[in-house]
């Protein structure tokens, strides 16, 4: 059955509040416009009647943080079979987005709607919409279709179900109702299922590449961290807090690792020499040949977290012996290069393997297994 919301009032006794679907789908769509985060927070708006190459126009238009295409459709009064298929039909024009087509997308959707704002590329209203450092190269990889509508019926459930569960499409609803009490108005939001749930099923079903071994390890490069200090002393890190900090725990010794820097491009390939560790216990041969800690040496990334100082936001180091690495100038970026907000990642993308490929090339090493 369709998700159903209720909403009581709480008092001596419940009282229910009146529901009513929003007066007009044109309004709904007003009101995603003006704020996409009510459908949900990870998508960044950049098209509203989006004329495709088939003559029609989808409603809106958004990427989601890893740079997937999100196609949002209303319902508009047509049958359950009518919108799921202009929806599918949407989702095979929408695949084959190229960024420059995007980017066209984008700045047509900001001189029609927001003449009197700032203009801004792609890049940077997804940086500032994301708080990252860089797009994902490529964006597009895949796409999402989106139902948004005043209410549910079953047929679009049992139809969207099966899509998602039995094709992999990566396809859901969401609906809206209005809860009026006096003079107030509230809008509740439910999904037909939870979105994480629906990507990992979809997920499931996708064919699977087998992980090829090699670590993608993204090293932030900024005022904490000097990439020149990192090749001289032999190591790689994160920290900031747990959700950075915490992929390093996957490289083991003898790992390899191929390191990007957000916004520049792949700098160096090495094997991982030791499990990581805080940076408090992490120490480097100084000019004498001693074992020293780094936290006692002279660095220019020095406003370092340590355990003692902030523990929750403590740097975490990994040791690595360098193959090869190169300066930040001379960076290696390529269109399609694998990207990848993590701070470490055993990437299964097809384009991981094409990167490694080439920075094989590039770097001058070959794997041995």
């Amino acid at each position: 059955m369709p998700i159903e919301v209720g909403l009581w009032k709480l008092g001596e006794s419940l009282t229910p509040v009146s529901v009513s679907t929003m007066e007009s789908e044109s309004q709904l769509e007003e009101l995603l416009a003006r704020d996409i985060d009510v459908v949900d927070p990870d998508f960044l708006l950049i098209g509203r009647q989006v004329l495709t190459d088939y003559g029609k126009l989808i409603d809106l238009l958004a990427l989601d943080s890893e740079g997937r295409v999100v196609v949002i459709e209303l319902k508009k009064g047509r049958t359950p079979r009518e919108v799921v298929a202009q929806l599918l039909d949407y989702g095979s024009w929408a695949r084959d987005l190229e960024e420059d087509v995007l980017e066209e997308i984008f700045s047509t959707f900001q001189a029609k709607y927001y003449p009197d704002h700032p203009t801004r590329t792609l890049e940077a209203a997804f940086l500032q919409h994301f708080g990252c450092e860089e797009l994902p190269e490529p964006l597009n990889e895949s796409h999402k279709l989106v139902l948004v509508a005043g209410s549910l019926d079953t047929s679009s459930e049992r139809i969207i179900t099966y899509l998602a569960e039995e094709h992999g499409v990566s396809i859901n609803a969401v609906f809206f109702r209005v809860f009026r009490d006096e003079d107030r108005e509230y809008l509740s939001r439910a999904w037909l299922a939870d979105p994480g749930q629906v990507e990992a099923k979809i997920e499931a079903k996708r064919e699977k590449i087998p992980w090829n071994g090699d670590f993608y390890v993204s090293f932030g490069a900024d005022q904490n961290r000097d990439w020149d200090e990192a090749v001289k002393y032999g190591f790689v890190s994160a920290g900031g807090g747990d959700w950075y900090s915490r992929t390093l725990r996957m490289l083991e010794p003898g790992a390899r690792i191929f390191v990007n820097i957000p916004g520049e491009g792949y700098v160096g390939v090495g094997i991982v020499a030791d499990s990581v560790v805080p940076i408090d216990e992490f120490e480097v041969e100084d000019e004498n040949g001693e074992m020293r800690p780094i936290t006692s040496m002279s660095l220019n990334a020095s406003n370092h977290s340590t355990l003692k100082t902030n523990p929750e936001k403590a740097e975490y180091f990994v040791r690595v012996d360098w193959q090869k690495t190169v300066p930040l100038e001379n960076a290696f970026r390529e269109k399609g290069f694998f990207g990848n907000q993590n701070s470490a990642a055993k990437p299964r993308a097809r384009r991981w393997r094409t990167t490694v490929d080439r920075l094989q090339e590039r770097f001058g090493v070959v794997k041995v297994d």
